[in-house]
């Protein structure tokens, strides 16, 4: 086998639609600083007082309404697009894949690469953009279980690639046919963050929220900032499909009470378009690259039903890159610029992510 691999990493899916697993899973995504960034007695405080009281049977729920009979469609699709970028890379570069919460752990997965003789891996989070909460705790995992199970594997690391010319082109290829449908509008859905992710994230202290118009304003704080990405792939998904200024807008999805998320929020946009007449919607997820929970059950699902019911005609939700051949294609680019050696991947992520942003 060759010493040489990648590393796939995705969010991950309880086991199971059961209630025990569901807050199996839940505890541990939810305990995880960098996604619950409270002092440890806090949040233990607010998740086992009173998160996992209640919200294991509501997720649970959730789950069942999007669960296939072969299982999660995260979990599957994951294994898809490992499958086929293994065979387009072919026998001399193995693809692993792990979750960041659930099975198959970074832990185990990172084992096997050391019995199976990896001394080089180069890691593909699965997500385009950063965010504390997704890339930079699949990174740090990585590199902490890496230098406790396999201190000599070398690891580099795919930065996001949510401006990626090929991203972008797959991105819109992959949407093309639905472009073509009649519609009045487009809605680029993004998952929410809290605004104060925002504020960590950004190492001069002095950009993010605090610059009138930030995100347009260029600054070295873009490089983690959600929010400023998120608008990136919005600009270049627009550009390369042509879309005009009133084609199309921009919210976030999957809030939580108590505290300013990212706005507009995607649930009362919806309901404003289907008053203001747009009747015909096209709805967006470019924060994800696998159809999941957030995709299936909240967008196709419940916002769909909140957007017809307040006087919308049709809804269409494009459905993610998942293990289309345009998404295989490119995933396959950037690991054979890696095998040629070209400087284009983080090798000092473990020192610069060591520790949650401050």
């Amino acid at each position: 086998m060759s010493s040489r691999a990648v590393l796939l990493v995705n969010l991950g899916s309880p086991n199971s639609t059961s209630v025990p697993d569901v807050r199996r899973y839940l505890r541990e995504f939810l305990g995880d600083e960098r996604v619950l960034d409270l002092p440890a007695p806090l949040r233990w405080l607010l998740l086992e007082g009173i998160i996992l009281r209640t919200r294991p049977k509501k997720s649970a729920h959730a789950y069942s309404e999007i669960w296939t009979k072969d299982g999660s469609p995260l979990i599957l699709t994951s294994k898809s697009v490992a499958a086929k970028l293994a065979t387009a890379l072919g026998p001399d570069v193995p693809v692993y894949l792990a979750m960041r919460y659930g099975t198959p752990s970074i832990a185990s997965t990172i084992s096997q690469m050391a019995r199976d003789g990896i001394t080089e891996v180069l890691l593909f989070p699965q997500y385009p953009h950063y965010a504390m909460s997704s890339w930079e705790t699949v990174v740090v995992k990585v590199y902490e279980e890496a230098a406790r199970l396999a201190p000599t594997l070398r690891v580099d690391c795919v930065q996001p690639f949510y401006a990626d010319a090929d991203y972008i082109e797959a991105l819109y290829q992959v949407s093309a046919p639905y472009l073509t449908q009649p519609y009045d509008h487009v809605l680029f859905s993004y998952h929410g963050i809290p605004v104060r992710h925002l504020r960590k994230g950004d190492s001069s202290k002095g950009h993010c929220t605090k610059v009138p118009d930030c995100c347009a304003t260029c600054s070295p704080a873009h490089a983690t900032c959600y929010k400023a990405q998120c608008l990136a792939t919005t600009r270049a998904f627009v550009r390369r499909a042509g879309l005009s200024e009133e084609q199309h807008s921009v919210s976030f999805q999957s809030r939580l009470a108590g505290e300013p998320w990212l706005t507009p929020y995607t649930d009362k946009e919806l309901v404003r378009f289907a008053q203001e007449g747009r009747k015909r919607m096209l709805v967006m997820t470019p924060a994800f690259v696998s159809d999941c929970l957030e995709t299936l059950e909240e967008i196709a699902g419940e916002a769909k039903e909140d957007f017809l019911h307040a006087g919308g005609e049709s809804f269409q939700h494009i459905p993610c890159l998942n293990d289309q051949p345009q998404y295989i294609s490119f995933l396959a680019g950037r690991v054979h610029r890696w095998l040629e050696g070209t400087p284009t991947f983080a090798t000092h992520v473990r020192e610069a992510a060591a520790t949650p942003s401050a």
